[in-house]
């Protein structure tokens, strides 16, 4: 992955040499804004602005492995580094590039690099679909045939699309134009996205017949009724594909099949009703768990200790339980 901030590699050796790229000083320029604006607006771990689909984090340290459920998004690091574990897939991402999830799917992150000194600082944008439609063709004729991509990724950052990223957080100090500017703003970010290198993804969930936005509808009913069991061929028929099609777009999309995406949705579930003091054996009956001993075997596996541990562990916890909620 080429690194638009690296110093070292053979695009920026110009560099070394005592020449200074007005480009590369933008990033540079680019990113100290935006994390100086990020800081004096965050509260507490997360704050959700004034603008809408705008999120600022914050961490002083290093985190566990935290489980969540990803919504389509734009996550720029401002600094820092954090790891995101989807399916069997392990992504880092860091100032030098941005990460994208264009599917909603139950994923785990951890902050990997925070001080009291150097927080982890961190804005995510969300995108839906329907704002990325107004941006594209009506139709595609070929949008029902591209096979399904991943639906994560990291990407370089470029001057193009911090630039409207900042602008977008400035309007933190001027909230009386959010109504006005941040629509359009909105749609700028969305334009240098869809010019980027996961454009084609993003353009397969904008469009309606596709591969990719036929898996996010399973995927919806799958997020509505996680506690019941589950059939592919039922599943298939949602998406309107055979059951090998189905299986084979969904895990690529995804990299987890239509079962392991469930289970992973069922133990989150599990934790947080685990977290409000539910019975271990409760929870794993409410998320869909017909043996206590199933349902513990894979709690443990998926969380490194059994059920109640794991809770008693995340009660006394508070930044973890913070995380849960």
């Amino acid at each position: 992955m080429p690194d638009p901030l690296s110093s070292t590699s053979q695009a920026q050796a110009p560099l070394a040499q005592g020449l200074r790229r007005p480009d590369h000083l933008g990033v540079h320029d680019l990113i100290d804004q935006m994390r100086a604006l990020a800081v004096r607006h965050a509260r507490r771990d997360r704050y959700d602005t004034v603008v809408p689909g705008l999120s600022v984090f914050t961490a002083g340290g290093p985190t566990e492995l935290t489980p969540g459920v990803y919504e389509p998004m734009l996550c720029l690091v401002l600094q820092g580094a954090k790891e995101v574990l989807i399916g069997e897939r392990l992504l880092r991402y860091d100032p030098h590039g941005y990460f994208i999830a264009s599917l909603e799917m139950p994923a785990c992150g951890r902050i990997v690099e925070a001080s009291p000194q150097r927080p982890y600082v961190a804005m995510s944008i969300r995108l839906p679909p329907e704002e990325l439609a107004d941006l594209l063709p009506a139709r595609d004729e070929r949008a029902g045939e591209a096979p399904a991509s991943s639906a994560f990724g990291v990407s370089p950052v470029t001057h193009a699309l911090l630039d409207p990223c900042r602008r977008l957080l400035d309007l933190l100090d001027a909230p009386q134009d959010v109504p006005v500017i941040a629509p359009m703003l909105r749609r700028e970010i969305l334009y240098r996205l869809l010019q980027g290198p996961q454009g084609e993804v993003l353009r397969q969930i904008a469009w309606a017949d596709s591969r990719l936005s036929r898996v996010r509808r399973a995927i919806g009913w799958i997020r509505e009724h996680y506690d019941r069991p589950l059939r592919v061929e039922d599943l298939a028929a949602i998406a309107g594909m055979s059951p090998a099609s189905f299986h084979r777009h969904f895990k690529t999309a995804t990299a987890m099949s239509p079962l392991q995406f469930q289970k992973t949705l069922r133990l989150q579930q599990a934790r947080r009703l685990l977290l409000s003091h539910t019975e271990v054996s409760r929870a794993g009956y409410a998320v869909g768990y017909e043996s206590a001993s199933q349902f513990s075997r894979e709690y443990a596996r998926a969380f490194g200790a059994p059920p109640a541990r794991d809770a008693q562990r995340l009660r006394g916890d508070p930044a973890l339980a913070r995380a849960e909620a």
